[in-house]
């Protein structure tokens, strides 16, 4: 009825003995097997080996399928932990067109959803680091647009030709109401139109 190769239940448990905790958790001692399955059978559950490693192995009476999908659950759990706390880093120029730089923030804010932290530097070339304010511009509106999810680490740091900030997931992304997006500081983006001059007099 029931398949898992990783966890033994019942007539599939191998050892003529098994130390048994019945139904509520009481400690019942070292039982023959087949008094142990037919008690879990009595009780309309499973006999499962939750220590297979021990002597005798220990046995429960309980829902097998219940067991394993808490099992599994813990299984999701463990694998998410894992994954979390990677490093990325997301590069920029700093002549980067608002929409492409619109692209990497949405990268950003997913990265940072996932629990990773996220390295954000703006490479200089050449002439550009005559203007290194644009790459901090575009770190700091970086961070604003992203102040609801992820939280800066310091100030931003300059190495050689390259400027960058370290954003770390905030504690929760649900606490907070999304902010309002912020104008980004990136290349192309259109001026504000000139206010029209008044005639003297009106």
């Amino acid at each position: 009825m029931y398949h898992d190769k990783r966890v033994r239940v019942n007539r599939n448990i191998t050892s003529p003995q098994v130390r048994l905790i019945d139904m509520h958790g009481t400690m019942l001692g070292i039982k023959p097997l087949i008094e142990a399955v037919n008690m879990a059978k009595g009780a309309n559950m499973d006999l499962v080996e939750i220590s297979p490693d021990a002597n005798p192995p220990v046995c429960k009476v309980m829902d097998f399928s219940k067991f394993l999908y808490e099992k599994e659950k813990q299984d999701r759990e463990n694998r998410k932990k894992q994954k979390a706390g990677v490093l990325k880093e997301i590069r920029l120029n700093p002549r980067i067109a608002s929409h492409d730089l619109q692209t990497k923030v949405k990268h950003i804010e997913t990265f940072l959803k996932e629990h990773n932290k996220v390295r954000v530097t703006v490479v200089f070339r050449g002439r550009e680091n005559q203007h290194r304010n644009l790459g901090e511009e575009i770190l700091m509106s970086i961070k604003d647009n992203l102040s609801n999810v992820g939280i800066v680490e310091g100030r931003p740091q300059m190495m050689g030709n390259r400027m960058s900030i370290m954003l770390a997931p905030a504690q929760s992304t649900k606490a907070h109401p999304a902010a309002a997006p912020k104008p980004l500081a990136g290349a192309q983006q259109p001026a504000p139109a000139p206010k029209p001059e008044q005639a003297p007099g009106t």
